[in-house]
């Protein structure tokens, strides 16, 4: 690559995931201001739909943070934020929903949570040590360390792409929930609706941003092989 298709790559890099935190703050900040007319807080909305399935036994906590909500399955607790979990807004009520959905998916032993929770120790120590090898890799030109550092960031690429059913599932699970239970009227279903995908914009971006420096690695490997093996 030249260095202006670096400085197009990087710049698009970048661009990725502020575009979803804009569309998601944005779109949140509008439906935080918008009430729903039941006039129950999320922390009421995910009370009750987590009774209406079984799951008395999933406290529901206020947490610190802007956007900090959070289902815990080692914890089987639901964490909201402490706007969505005292207002009464249609952001809350999407949001708690979708919080919800992930311990529904628990309670079900939904394959794709189960899979992405069995990662997470993988992910995590994968995607720390994986830098030592691409740059020891890349400054000693050895192809095969380089490819060692590549096959540990993909492990960290695989949780970004099975993280994407889990929060897409979790989301349509929040809807018809919501539907169900009667907790926002049908006018409300689409501003529910558009909170909910702005939110897994966020997941989108990240999980392309990784994919392109996956590829943008594997073409540096792929041209020092070429110089290697010559």
């Amino acid at each position: 690559m030249s260095f202006g298709s670096y400085i197009i790559y990087f710049l698009i890099v970048a661009a990725i995931p502020l575009w979803a935190q804009f569309r998601v703050k944005s779109t949140y900040a509008q439906y935080s201001k918008v009430r729903v007319r039941s006039g129950q807080t999320g922390a009421e909305v995910a009370r009750m739909i987590l009774d209406r399935n079984g799951l008395s036994n999933v406290p529901v906590h206020a947490t610190k943070g802007v956007l900090s909500d959070h289902y815990d399955p080692s914890k089987k607790a639901v964490f909201l934020s402490e706007a969505n979990y005292h207002e009464a807004s249609i952001a809350a009520a999407a949001v708690a929903a979708h919080e919800v959905g992930h311990a529904i998916q628990d309670k079900e032993d939904y394959a794709f949570m189960r899979f992405r929770s069995a990662l997470v120790p993988v992910t995590m120590f994968s995607s720390n040590i994986s830098w030592v090898f691409l740059i020891i890799g890349m400054l000693a030109t050895i192809p095969s360390l380089m490819l060692i550092g590549i096959v540990l960031m993909a492990v960290g690429v695989l949780f970004q792409v099975i993280t994407l059913p889990v929060e897409f599932d979790a989301s349509k699970r929040a809807l018809v929930q919501l539907e169900d239970g009667g907790f926002l009227a049908s006018t409300e279903q689409p501003q529910a609706k558009k909170v909910l995908s702005a939110a897994a914009m966020t997941y989108v971006a990240a999980m392309a941003v990784a994919v392109l420096e996956l590829l943008r690695l594997l073409l540096i490997f792929t041209n020092m092989k070429k110089i290697f093996y010559k």
